[in-house]
């Protein structure tokens, strides 16, 4: 993984970091590696992802063939559409 640095602005760029690193699951990782964990309990905790992530796409379906509403997006209030970013 590799970040940019732009103007020497540290803070965006661990911002930027600590995002992506988010979204690729490492911190989860990072915390369930921190013990050890039986095999009992690892097949227990994936069956139980597995049934997640197929509800999450079970309910993305429903929500584009319109049986279920899809949830109305927010406006973002930090920025305005006249400020240049």
């Amino acid at each position: 993984m590799q970040i940019l640095v732009r103007d020497n602005n540290i803070e965006q760029a661990l911002k930027v970091l600590k995002k992506r690193m988010q979204r690729e699951g490492i911190f989860r990782e990072m915390k369930q590696r921190k013990a050890y964990e039986k095999p009992s309990e690892r097949r227990v905790r994936e069956k139980a992802e597995a049934v997640r992530r197929a509800r999450k796409a079970a309910r993305k379906v429903a929500q584009r063939e319109g049986l279920i509403p899809m949830k109305p997006r927010k406006p973002r209030a930090d920025r305005s559409p006249s400020m240049p970013r």
